[in-house]
């Protein structure tokens, strides 16, 4: 389906962290007006008074795009050129959950028109969007795949709290069923996607090709953490051996960390579903995924030791947490890998407080700990601290805070070992 661009009645389907700066940029292209779907009235609500809650888009470029927010199921029926961007995540036993993309996929199929393309965006494991949602649509729509409609792929690439790689400056992988649909998918992301598209050669490539990045990501951070916990018991600091072998030209340096968020800890095992699906078992992706399921329990492990090396009581012993989003300067503490850690400090009897500049009181408070607002302001001492991410406001400390909120001898593990040149050497110190 070779459409004009001058016809494309362009909806977005799922006003989240991808679906939203994706209708925003495409509001301000020739194809404008664009049609933002969301179940969420809430949200619906929200946006037509310019406020993004998730803070990916800035109230001025809210304004000024020409965008149509609807809850209204049947307003798809004006678009020709609808994308999905819901997310996918994993459930309790790591399978993926396609509920969000399914119950997408009907609402769309019961609103489609004869002629349509519809392009995913969510992360998926292969065969996904041709195998499991064309037929919901079809069954929807009464309409047939490949024939009545067609079907696009190109998976996100955003990255929430990222400024520098929009989705005007990142190049984007674009695929179809057929080589028309494609080029028509072509211009219509190319209004966008300044940086380049990539046409893969088919859908299960596309979705494949997605799904291997947080994948390889992942593997060369568990990586990074397991030499740390074999070099930590050598005496030697991780990040100097990852410097010194990253002066060949074919090393990547990686440092070792919480692996949380909404994407990697949750990619692989899209892959490995499938894989053990088809009867292969794989061990590298889930020897990875073990690591780096098991470092924020390390973490732990390591407080209850550094407070009995320091003849500190476990049970009732002050913890502070610094930083509880699941990366540096962004707001985003869905799926944050620290909440692991202090429930692991609590079953011991730790009393925890948690302090974040990026999150509200109420928003701290649901990790189940006490919320520290103000630093200097603060009356309590703390027997352990944990720095878990460098928001830029910590970058700004001056170290000898943590000496003065903590009880006599200071301990902070300091998770990514940013102050390790400039902690004073009265602190108890340790890093990944």
């Amino acid at each position: 389906m070779n459409k004009d661009i001058k016809n494309i009645k362009l909806a977005v389907v799922g006003l989240g962290y991808v679906g939203l700066p994706l209708a925003v940029a495409f509001g301000e292209t020739k194809i404008a007006p664009v049609l933002g779907f969301d179940i969420s009235k809430k949200r619906i609500k929200e946006l037509k008074k310019n406020f993004d809650r998730t803070e990916e888009v800035e109230k001025e470029d809210l304004r000024k795009s020409k965008l149509k927010y609807t809850f209204n199921p049947k307003d798809l029926k004006w678009a020709n050129f609808i994308i999905v961007a819901t997310p996918t995540p994993i459930d309790k036993f790591k399978r993926p959950d396609l509920s969000y993309i399914k119950s997408a996929s009907k609402i769309v199929g019961e609103n489609l028109n004869p002629g349509s393309i519809i392009v995913f965006e969510s992360t998926v494991y292969p065969g996904v969007s041709e195998e499991v949602v064309a037929p919901i649509i079809e069954k929807s729509s009464g309409l047939k795949s490949g024939i009545d409609f067609k079907l696009g792929y190109s998976p996100e690439r955003l990255n929430p709290g990222d400024k520098k790689h929009t989705v005007d400056k990142i190049v984007k992988i674009i695929s179809a069923q057929d080589k028309e649909t494609l080029d028509t998918i072509e211009k219509v992301y190319g209004l966008i996607c300044k940086a380049g598209l990539y046409r893969a050669p088919n859908i299960k490539t596309a979705e494949a090709g997605k799904v291997i990045e947080n994948i390889q990501r992942d593997l060369n951070i568990a990586l990074a953490n397991e030499l740390s916990l074999i070099f930590s018991k050598m005496g030697l600091d991780v990040r100097e051996v990852m410097k010194a072998a990253a002066t060949k030209w074919n090393i990547q340096y990686y440092e070792p960390g919480l692996v949380g968020g909404g994407c990697i800890p949750k990619d692989p095992y899209l892959l490995t579903y499938k894989a053990r699906k088809l009867g292969h078992y794989p061990m590298i992706i889930l020897s990875g995924r073990k690591v780096n399921e098991f470092m924020p329990y390390y973490v732990a492990n390591l407080i209850f030791q550094v407070l009995k090396e320091a003849k500190k009581k476990i049970k009732n012993s002050r913890i502070l947490v610094m930083g509880l989003t699941f990366k540096a300067n962004c707001k985003d503490y869905r799926n944050s890998r620290i909440e692991k850690t202090i429930k692991k400090l609590k079953s011991r009897g730790c009393k925890v407080f948690g302090f974040d500049p990026l999150l509200k009181k109420e928003e701290i408070e649901t990790f189940g700990i006490k919320s520290i607002l103000n630093l200097n302001k603060n009356r309590e001492k703390f027997d352990a601290i944990i720095l878990s991410v460098i928001h830029n406001q910590f970058k700004n400390l001056n170290p000898k805070i943590f000496e003065k909120i903590s009880t006599l001898p200071p301990i902070l593990i300091d998770i990514k070992g940013y102050f390790k040149n400039s902690k004073g050497d009265n602190i108890i110190y340790n890093s990944l």
